[in-house]
């Protein structure tokens, strides 16, 4: 048997037993990393601004509340490297708690009902002053009996320009995901932050052009990220782009934005609580797309378009919005996929956007599926 394969019978025997871990892997490499961890080191920081001071791997939802806390796995076991990671053995671990599943909150809905919330969204924006707002919609993939290690792996090998995960923790479920978005990536001298948004099909000869839609889209989470470096007192800084960033099966416009580290030295966890959410995955203004997104939305958000990554592991900070992702429950997948919506939307279009961006994984749960 290949190291490949006992790794994910390792990671199907990690769940079976329900233990507390991340397994993460950075964007263009082929070295996947874990952090084990038991209850005890496991903490729940009341405000996202808590993470100041603190060290291990992060799980953060869309809101804190009671059924989706914010999750931090102080450090334990870490591994890195498929070799080093079989050295794990799972006999010798405690089995984890059985999960609190709490009210059912995935809500499906259909074609119709999603395009009338589009439709409703753009007469509210051609109406008000919300410019855009964030709209998604759950997709469900029945679960048969495939392996998790080996669907995590698919999508590894399918997707290696994102930050891929799987996660499984007590009070927040077992997620997986690909996701491109940088939230904040922080090394010893530098930090640098991402505005991405605007989506269409990959291209194969990677020729791409943009309409004024995804330009003005993109925009807006570009003047967010000013306006919050403006309250931290941030300049100079650097800036590289609008360019295409390309992910699974679809492109999108970036920009990335460095500055010195010394800016943040004991404030990162405030300033990451002022950057999430960007306009990027709630919408601009943000108080009003927050506001409209909790009216028009039926379903809970849970850890989709909340923010994972390493925090001060070794001596970094890689964070990454949850994008991409689904959420794993005995029975099937829910997949959570959504689309920037603006006085220039087209309903079917978005539609079909956010089937376009569901792709990604259900094409790696079909692959497993029929080997």
């Amino acid at each position: 048997m290949t190291n490949t394969e006992n790794f994910a019978i390792l990671l199907d025997k990690l769940i079976e037993k329900n233990c507390s871990f991340a397994l993460w892997s950075m964007p263009g490499s082929q070295t996947p990393e874990i952090l084990l961890t038991d209850k005890n080191d496991l903490i729940y920081p009341a405000e996202f601004s808590k993470l100041n001071g603190q060290e291990g791997f992060v799980f953060a939802p869309y809101q804190i509340s009671n059924e989706t806390p914010l999750v931090l796995l102080k450090p334990g076991t870490y591994k890195k490297g498929i070799e080093e990671i079989l050295t794990i053995a799972p006999s010798l671990l405690e089995q984890g708690e059985a999960r609190d599943k709490g009210p059912e909150q995935h809500r499906i809905i259909e074609k119709e009902a999603y395009i009338k919330n589009i439709e409703q969204t753009i007469e509210e924006i051609k109406n008000s002053k919300l410019a855009k707002a964030i709209v998604s919609r759950l997709i469900p993939k029945e679960r048969k009996s495939e392996s998790l290690g080996k669907l995590y792996l698919q999508l590894f090998q399918q997707t290696p320009n994102a930050f891929v995960y799987l996660v499984n923790l007590p009070q927040a479920g077992t997620w997986m995901g690909a996701t491109p978005e940088v939230l904040l990536k922080a090394e010893a001298k530098t930090v640098e932050t991402v505005s991405l948004a605007g989506t269409q099909n990959r291209r194969a000869d990677s020729d791409y052009s943009w309409h004024t839609k995804e330009i003005e889209e993109q925009a807006f989470v570009s003047r967010y990220l000013l306006d919050v470096f403006y309250r931290f007192n941030i300049y100079p800084y650097t800036t590289q782009g609008p360019e295409t960033l390309e992910s699974g099966k679809v492109a999108h416009l970036f920009t990335s934005f460095r500055f010195s580290a010394k800016k943040l030295a004991h404030k990162l966890g405030d300033f990451v609580a002022e950057l999430h959410p960007t306009p990027a995955v709630c919408g601009y203004p943000k108080a009003k797309a927050a506001k409209f997104i909790q009216k028009i939305e039926q379903h809970n958000r849970r850890y989709y378009t909340g923010y994972l990554g390493p925090w001060r592991m070794n001596d970094s900070v890689r964070l990454f919005v949850n994008l991409r992702c689904m959420e794993i429950t005995p029975d099937r997948y829910i997949l959570y996929s959504g689309g920037g919506i603006t006085a220039r939307s087209v309903p079917e279009e978005e539609w079909e956007e956010t089937i376009k961006k569901a792709d990604t994984l259900l094409s790696a749960i079909d692959a497993v599926q029929h080997t």
